[in-house]
């Protein structure tokens, strides 16, 4: 069975902001287990599906696959050696947003900082990466992409890197125009009535999925804290 990886911020264990992103999506991509969506909200279960596979996160390092002669344990110790020399970034408050046709958590003033994070993260784990199948580079769309995007695609494995990074927190998949204001309404009013604190990001968390199955943590790698 194969298997991928991913590097993504997460909430923090135990925090308002972790129980609000698990019960939207229905999924705890630590435990692996499902999640009821909140009261009056079940029909979520119907705008999620797709993102329930990642659970709620930011992507940091796009999904991958060990490249030729890579292994998992040689991953970990880099995602943790790049985390041990990282200092915690502040991200400040969270809003929801339509990014194109779904809608995430995203931050209302992004520090410089955050870029620099995602940036990290891309470059320090491409080594482990192995190339693109067609079938892979297909799913991302190429032909909709513009010069700039079709060339870190290539380059990378993903086209949003970089200057084209956006840090999100998915909350729905893509959504029809005519369900888009009256969700942002609803996931806004729940979101607001979730308690939402400033987001700190302190730690990596280095997912993995086999096959088709859904992400789950392999290793919380918290910032600032060497290798033994």
């Amino acid at each position: 069975m194969s298997r991928r990886y991913a590097l993504y911020c997460l909430p923090a264990p135990g925090s308002r902001l972790e129980a609000f992103g698990r019960g939207v999506l229905g999924y705890d991509n630590v435990s692996g287990e499902p999640v009821p969506h909140p009261e009056g909200l079940n029909v979520l279960a119907t705008v999620t599906a797709g993102a329930r596979t990642y659970g709620f996160h930011a992507t940091l390092k796009a999904p991958l696959r060990l490249a030729a002669g890579a292994t998992e344990a040689g991953l970990i110790a880099a995602a943790r050696d790049l985390a041990a020399a990282h200092p915690p970034v502040a991200v400040g408050p969270l809003t929801v947003a339509a990014l194109g046709a779904f809608l995430a958590l995203v931050p209302e003033d992004p520090p410089p900082g955050l870029g620099l994070l995602a940036a990290e993260c891309v470059a320090a784990l491409d080594p482990f990466r192995a190339p693109l199948t067609e079938a892979e580079r297909a799913k991302r769309r190429p032909e909709r992409l513009d010069p700039r995007g079709r060339a870190l695609l290539d380059r990378w494995g993903y086209p949003y890197v970089f200057e084209a990074f956006r840090f999100h927190m998915t909350l729905t998949d893509a959504l029809p125009e005519a369900e888009r204001d009256a969700w942002h309404r609803r996931l806004s009013e729940a979101y607001a009535a979730s308690g939402p604190e400033p987001l700190v990001i302190d730690a990596l968390g280095l997912l993995a999925q086999d096959g088709a199955g859904p992400f789950r943590l392999l290793a919380r790698l918290p910032f600032g804290e060497p290798r033994g």
